[in-house]
């Protein structure tokens, strides 16, 4: 196999490097952190967990590390869930029930359930260790533990034969991002010349730059391998260190990096071994951003590669609709996407995400804008730049992105960039359901 230190493109792989991947991947177990709030979303996550958010038309994203698990070969993953999960377990339940539980697959949910001490999962190392007995239950070789917040598509195999090949104790999945982008947000590593992490910063105000390069550093994308031993005798060493936040980035992981094999592993495209694609849709703009990227005509993100496919629940719904064609009632869409089950009754779609089961009324202009499932769109609107969520029901004649003063007088939520989230609440339609 290629070394992963190596920037030169990657070679395809031996019968023999793919059966010994394959047999990593049938001894990994999975763990999906996917209890998270996403706090800087803001009112996007007020009733449902980061990783249940809406993504690209259709998904959740959730789905992309379940999705790159699944075409990797791991069919052992357990999804740990916390805040607010009610819609994150439905998704599972109803879009991921498919897995062969007569050949070990599956996909288990691990809630929060104060299995030990009677707490509540008090940080990403100590939601592992609440589940350690679930861990032993399914005796893996190696424990896969992957954040269930962020969009990428990335096959795991290598990743876990770099980690044999290292004879590391313990793998960090990273990239290389702007300083601006990290600073605050994301964990920063430094690295030697043989990929051996030497520092480790969780989410620093002013992140160590990669060597030779002043406006990038090496960030953590919350991904890590662990043999199983490893992981079981450092997760209960924190559990018993005093102070300690339990949290893999801010305590675990700078505790170990001075006494075991841990690795930087870099996230790069397969083919031409260049900066693979990956988001951390973790704000607002960020979010609206990576959404817009993807209606390009050739996105970075390749949704429509059946080689890699990205699943979720299907839903039963009949195909999008366009009607009317007179002067200024022209239902149309341009350079967008729009999911099944909508109607674009004489609105015009410009540049913009319309998830399922949307309909827009005539007269009415959407552009820039990412609209979330069952939004109903009513007559001559113009929504310029905007967050639509789940369910809300837009007056006739309502204008959102065109005056941003206006905008935070109804109590609507306007980013420094000129962005406006729009939700049911704003809007004073209390629907008080999990969504």
């Amino acid at each position: 196999m290629k070394n992963n230190n190596d920037n030169s493109t990657t070679q395809s792989p031996t019968i023999d490097d793919q059966r010994f991947v394959s047999r990593l991947t049938r001894r990994t177990l999975a763990l999906v952190l996917a209890g998270g709030q996403g706090s800087r979303l803001f009112e996007l996550t007020q009733w449902r967990a980061k990783p249940s958010l809406y993504f690209g038309g259709k998904l959740r994203i959730i789905d992309f590390a379940l999705s790159n698990c699944v075409n990797s070969g791991v069919r052992r993953i357990g999804v740990l869930t916390q805040y607010k999960a009610h819609s994150l377990i439905r998704h599972l339940v109803r879009g991921w029930s498919f897995m062969q539980s007569d050949y070990n697959e599956f996909v288990e949910v691990l809630p929060a359930s104060q299995r030990v001490g009677g707490e509540w999962y008090r940080g990403t190392a100590d939601a592992v260790y609440q589940n350690l007995d679930i861990i032993r239950t399914h005796d893996p070789e190696l424990v896969l533990i992957l954040a269930g917040d962020h969009v990428y598509r990335m096959d795991y195999g290598p990743l876990l034969a770099a980690h044999k090949e290292q004879q590391a104790d313990m793998t960090v999945c990273c990239i290389e991002v702007p300083i601006e982008e990290a600073a605050g947000a994301l964990g920063v590593m430094t690295v030697d010349e043989t990929g051996r992490i030497i520092g480790f910063d969780e989410k620093p105000e002013k992140p160590t730059p990669i060597p030779g390069n002043p406006n990038l550093c090496l960030a953590s994308m919350g991904n890590y391998v662990f043999n199983k031993d490893f992981l079981f005798e450092q997760i209960i060493k924190d559990a018993d260190t005093p102070g300690s936040q339990h949290d893999f980035g801010k305590n675990l992981i700078p505790a170990i990096i001075d006494k075991y094999n841990i690795y930087a592993y870099p996230f790069r495209d397969p083919e031409t071994g260049q900066q693979a694609y990956w988001r951390d849709v973790g704000t607002i703009d960020a979010y609206w951003e990576a959404n817009m990227e993807l209606i390009s005509v050739t996105p970075q993100l390749n949704l429509y590669d059946e080689k890699w496919p990205i699943m979720t629940r299907q839903m039963q719904a009949p195909p999008a609709k366009f009607v009317f064609d007179d002067p200024g009632r022209r239902g149309m869409a341009i350079s967008s996407m729009v999911s099944a089950g909508c109607l674009i009754s004489g609105a015009h779609v410009d540049r913009s995400v319309i998830f399922n089961n949307c309909y827009l009324r005539s007269y009415s202009t959407v552009e820039e804008s990412v609209v979330l499932p069952s939004v109903d769109i009513g007559r001559n609107c113009t929504i310029k730049r905007a967050i639509i969520d789940r369910a809300a029901k837009i007056p006739d004649g309502m204008e959102i992105g065109v005056d941003h003063d206006a905008d935070r007088e109804r109590g609507f939520r306007v980013t420094e960039s000129g962005l406006t989230l729009v939700t049911p609440d704003m809007l004073g339609q209390r629907l008080h359901f999990t969504r």
